[in-house]
């Protein structure tokens, strides 16, 4: 008897009113089991053991990539929902081994390709359109900007991953509110999920939001192994929250990531718009094309009143997008929300999506979703360590 797609049991040849459960079944409802971090089927990255059917009962073993594995909870709800719905299934069991190196390596290899010592580039699927978020300086709320536009493109059915590349001010994993350290499968490193999002960040390797105190070639070692060990998968978008100013890291990471397009963030007073010329024309002589400005703290709406004032002064961010002859994606106001989910760990768009700062953003999503990928330019700058003339 063939197996369809729909087929779930067998009848015993020896009682047609009673149902057998089948390997083949069971196997079928495990293709629906994802691993929450790879976004990949148990079967088919062979993550399933033993399977053990006694009439109703059925017991399946998950092979975890590393012990002591955080999502065990995850997959094993996932495992008992699926098999669970198999017809003639009464009771199932989970239980949970792990790799051998072997097939830790054979799953790297399925996953991240055989990519040849040495190799120091950004591994992403050719299509994942790279987005750099980029400031002048620190302070106009880049990196809550980052995370808040990966959320708002993931809301619109993106696939989206979110790198913390401001090493020494990083702060990622507090605004998501996740401290999960990534998995590491031969090398290859998996970074954890939040709120749907893939994210990576220094954070999740030092102790107690402890501090990076590395000089320059160390840095550029950290961040290679950061954007070229991590497995991202089919991402439709990587944000990269990068560090402000026009140092040494920006430099590394302007040669690690070839394919980038920028995005520049900026308050509106004049001090900061004259800041971030001066990274607009490092992401020039990076060769990153810049598809646009993001003005932060436009303008206050006071929650009681409903006035609205200017305490950073207004148009910064339109000229400098005029300056610079690229559009202006978006003004988003100040406003208490945006920094309160920052704090807690559930960003404005997630906490408030009816709010001012939200809905700018939002529109900011929808405004770079909506143009197609702008071809990278060849850097003027090749080496890391280049100190860009002024």
């Amino acid at each position: 008897m063939g197996w369809s797609s729909t087929a779930s049991t067998t009848e015993s040849p020896y009682d047609a009113g009673v149902t057998v459960v089948s390997e083949p079944a069971v196997r079928e409802a495990l293709v629906h089991v994802i691993d929450p971090e790879l976004r990949k089927s148990v079967v088919e990255i062979g993550m399933v053991g033993e399977i053990a059917i006694d009439g109703g009962a059925v017991a399946v073993e998950i092979v975890l990539t590393t012990p002591g594995c955080p999502l065990k909870q995850n997959l094993e709800s996932q495992v008992r929902t699926h098999v669970g719905a198999v017809a003639g299934v009464e009771r199932v069991s989970v239980s949970f081994g792990h790799m051998s190196d072997e097939q830790r390596a054979a799953l790297r290899i399925q996953l991240h390709g055989d990519r040849p010592e040495g190799e120091k580039t950004l591994s992403v699927d050719p299509r994942t359109r790279v987005i750099a978020v980029a400031s002048g300086k620190g302070g106009v709320g880049k990196s809550s900007l980052a995370v808040n536009l990966a959320l708002a493109l993931r809301a619109r059915g993106a696939e989206v991953g979110l790198a913390d590349a401001d090493i020494y001010g990083y702060s990622i994993p507090g605004m998501l509110g996740i401290s999960q350290r990534p998995i590491v499968v031969d090398r290859m490193i998996v970074p954890p999920v939040a709120h749907d999002l893939k994210v990576m960040s220094i954070g999740f390797f030092l102790e107690d939001g402890g501090s990076v105190v590395w000089r320059g070639p160390m840095l550029h070692r950290a961040l290679e192994q950061f954007l070229s060990d991590v497995y991202w998968g089919p991402l439709d978008y990587l944000i990269i929250d990068m560090p402000p100013g026009t140092g040494d890291v920006g430099l590394s990471l302007g040669q690690l990531l070839p394919r980038a397009e920028a995005v520049l963030v900026t308050t509106p007073q004049a001090a900061a718009q004259r800041v971030a010329e001066r990274a607009a024309a490092m992401v020039e002589k990076l060769g990153q094309p810049l598809i646009g400005v993001i003005e932060n703290m436009s303008y206050y709406l006071c929650p009681v009143s409903g006035a609205r004032s200017t305490p950073f002064g207004e148009g910064g961010g339109r000229e400098l997008a005029e300056k610079l002859g690229v559009p202006l994606l978006g003004s988003v106001p100040l406003e208490p929300a945006l920094r309160e989910g920052s704090d807690v760990g559930l960003p404005v768009v997630l906490s408030h999506p009816a709010s001012a700062s939200a809905v700018a953003i939002r529109s900011i999503a929808e405004a770079i979703d909506g143009t197609a990928p702008v071809r990278a330019r060849p850097a003027a700058v090749r080496s890391p360590l280049a100190v860009i003339p002024a």
